[in-house]
């Protein structure tokens, strides 16, 4: 047993571990082996002394902290418990070398009416490259600058609503600036994703894949971002989820100009203008609205530090009709969140159904 505690394992450096996340009623971490991709969950103790496997502290050392936090000690059995998980993962610093990644899949997969094509073969070298050429647009002061000019955008936009409206049921009218129209909204799709991408990339994420991914009669691009979730800093995490938005209401601010210098009127080009900055607004706010799949959605469970959100939302509430006192046993601050989404996602709903309704009606009425 001395011999054991005398131990100082280390992780592999490269092994990834996120902050605490509310999954249910518990509290987990992820760990991650970026090579293989395979992750799994651990609970707070077993994070507490994975995190302290740095090869500078023994198993004697690690045990003392982990009695004064938890209030016992490790036995023999425990530690080689852990130390066995980990070894059979390829988790641990000198032990085996981690498992080579699988080979990527074919390109293209799927078939004519749904499927996904893989665009490029390296995806975070591509995304690493455009992030060398925006970083000095990527400082704070001069986003900060941008969001403000967004936000003044909408604020005009917002008071000239009935001008839009009326465009856009103008617009369902006319076939050439309504396919004008429609191309422009695929490419501001497409700057989502690679906002997504370079956002990532800017706070230490990493690609996985750049692609195009249909399902007839739609087709749009994708970017797939992974372990931005094992980032310790939450804004990081919300800064990733938000830029798609983000390059969104960038992608308006050039019409928008260009709108604001055409006098008012029934002018073809402002009426095609005003229906492009009412489609592209909708599309960024919409996107904020936090219910999966949007970037808001993901942005409240990062800001909350929860994984599965609604699912463990709507779990909650069904067990709590069927056994109050199972859902009793959820934390306190677990079952306020809970009960608060889930509640609160279903009057979102019906509040977003009713103005979509008003708003077409308005558009098809003007």
């Amino acid at each position: 047993m001395t011999g054991l505690l005398d131990h100082r394992p280390a992780l592999r450096p490269d092994v990834l571990l996120s902050p605490p996340l509310l999954d249910g009623p518990a509290t987990v971490h992820l760990v991650k082996d970026p090579v293989s991709g395979a992750s799994f969950e651990i609970g707070p103790k077993e994070h507490f002394l994975v995190s302290r496997l740095d090869g500078t502290r023994s198993l004697a050392e690690i045990g003392t902290e982990y009695g004064r936090a938890f209030g016992r000690r490790l036995g023999e059995g425990n530690w080689q418990q852990l130390l066995a998980l980990l070894g059979s993962r390829r988790l641990l610093a000198g032990g085996p070398p981690p498992p080579a990644p699988a080979p990527p899949g074919p390109p293209l997969r799927g078939g004519l009416l749904r499927g996904t094509l893989r665009l490029v073969a390296d995806a975070d070298a591509t995304t690493a490259r455009l992030h060398r050429a925006l970083r000095p647009l990527l400082h704070p002061a001069l986003l900060g600058v941008l969001l403000l000019g967004c936000l003044a955008m909408e604020t005009v936009l917002a008071a000239s609503f009935g001008e839009l409206a009326s465009a856009f049921g103008w617009l369902l009218r006319h076939p050439v600036p309504l396919l004008a129209v429609a191309t422009l909204m695929w490419l501001s799709t497409a700057l989502h994703e690679f906002a997504h991408g370079v956002a990532a990339r800017h706070v230490g994420g990493t690609v996985g894949e750049i692609g195009l991914r249909w399902r007839l009669p739609v087709a749009i691009m994708y970017c797939t971002v992974d372990n931005y979730r094992f980032l310790e800093r939450r804004r990081h995490q919300l800064a990733v989820a938000a830029a798609g938005a983000f390059a969104n209401l960038l992608f308006l601010v050039p019409f928008w100009l260009w709108w604001a210098a055409l006098p008012a009127g029934d002018d073809p080009t402002r009426r095609t203008l005003s229906a492009l900055l009412l489609i592209g607004s909708a599309q960024a706010l919409v996107n904020l609205v936090p219910l999966p799949p949007l970037d808001g959605y993901t942005m409240l469970g990062h800001g909350l530090r929860v994984t599965r959100l609604a699912p463990a939302s709507s779990g909650y509430l069904r067990l709590r009709i069927r056994d109050r006192t199972a859902a009793a046993a959820y934390p306190p601050h677990a079952r306020r969140l809970y009960a608060g989404y889930g509640i609160g996602s279903a009057v979102l709903v019906l509040l977003l159904a009713a103005g979509l309704t008003g708003a077409v009606w308005y558009a098809a009425t003007t």
